[in-house]
């Protein structure tokens, strides 16, 4: 049997779900709350098997291997496994450059 994990959301990840569904309400609320429950359930369904989302490619070419992600397309959900928590750390629009985002987030912008 494999052992359960605690899925956490970090303020960050919650803030990016929320802007994301902002956005898409504004054209369809039915939509934007189909895509929330999706979201959210994929995520959840890491308490089991965590390691199954692939490593981050643009940081594993920089020898970062501790964080994954999920693809829902077209979000990258990104989180790292920690004991027996993952922590969900960001949900990125895929069609944008992770390594922007990722910069910008550290330089606060």
């Amino acid at each position: 049997m494999n052992p359960e994990y605690k899925v956490v959301w970090t303020n960050v990840a919650e803030n990016d779900l929320k802007q994301i569904i902002d956005f898409i309400s504004i054209d369809s609320p039915q939509n934007a709350l189909k895509i929330l429950k999706s979201i959210e359930q994929k995520a959840s369904n890491l308490y089991t098997l965590p390691e199954r989302g692939r490593i981050v490619p643009e940081l594993q070419g920089e020898g970062i291997s501790q964080y994954r992600e999920l693809i829902i397309p077209p979000w990258r959900l990104m989180y790292r496994i920690d004991e027996r928590k993952v922590y969900v750390l960001s949900v990125i629009d895929s069609r944008r450059n992770v390594e922007d985002i990722l910069l910008a987030r550290l330089v606060g912008q």
